[in-house]
Order: structure tokens, then sequence, then C-alpha cells
């Protein structure tokens, strides 16, 4: 009878085990983003859904960057597509609009991607009056 203890306590930690994984069915938590093209940025963020809609917070450009200052705002939205052998995936779309005070211009940074599990990947474009604030290329975040 012990040895059936022991065995029966093996298994469910073992099934349990797979509970704990990396992989979820939404995109909260902190991304660093790295994007490249006609110009390279890069940047952390908080990401927070609810629903379909992502509330964008922490935004912090960590390539130097004069198309938004501290008033940006952001937001986003990602649609789960589904899970199947473990791979979560789903399409996101996040947009960062300078401040009307931005000292250089009226500018919009816009990433469409997909998430598969702890990545998403895809294509960004920016689009402004300011000084140096058009592009476009691809980009990937990470959690």
């Amino acid at each position: 009878m012990k040895h059936f203890g022991i065995a029966t306590t093996l298994f469910l930690a073992l099934a349990l085990s797979g509970c704990g994984s990396s992989s979820n069915s939404s995109i909260n938590g902190n991304w660093t983003a790295s994007l490249t093209g006609t110009q390279n940025i890069n940047f952390t963020v908080t990401l927070t859904q609810s629903g379909t809609a992502v509330t964008v917070t922490n935004l912090s450009f960590t390539t130097s960057q004069s198309c938004f200052d501290t008033g940006s705002t952001s937001t986003g939205t990602f649609n789960l597509a589904g899970t199947s052998g473990g791979v979560t995936t789903g399409t996101f779309q996040m947009a960062v609009q300078s401040s009307s005070g931005n000292s250089n211009g009226a500018n919009e940074l816009t990433l469409v991607g997909t998430l598969t599990n702890n990545s998403i990947t895809g294509n960004w474009t920016l689009n402004g009056t300011g000084l140096g604030c058009t592009g476009s290329g691809t980009f990937t975040m990470t959690d």
C-alpha cells in the first residue's frame, strides 16, 4: 500500500508540473521591444489585458527618441487565437501617440504582430511631423 501512495504522489506531481508553464492566455507582464528597420528603437513596457483591450503603462524608450516625450499615450489590443499543443497564439496591436505639447511634432508609432508563446513579432510604422519621426520595419517583443 505504501508503494501505491508513493506512485500516486509522483504521478500527481508530474501531472501538475505542466500547470506552471510559461505559456499563458494573456499578455500581462513586462515586455522588452526591439524595433529594427529604417530606425532602431528599443523600449520596455508593462501590458495588462482585460478582454481584448490592453492597458499600456510604464513605457520607457531605452534608445534616444525625440519623437515621444514623457506625456505620450499608448493603447493596445490583443485577440487570443487559442492554445494548441502548449503554444498560445493571438494577434496584437499597439499604438504610441506623442503628447500634444511634444517639442518634435505630432507622431505615432504603430505595432501590428502575432503572439506565439512568450514572443510577439510583426511590423511597425512611425508616422509624424517631427524631424526624424518616420520609418518602418520589423519588431520583436519578449516578456
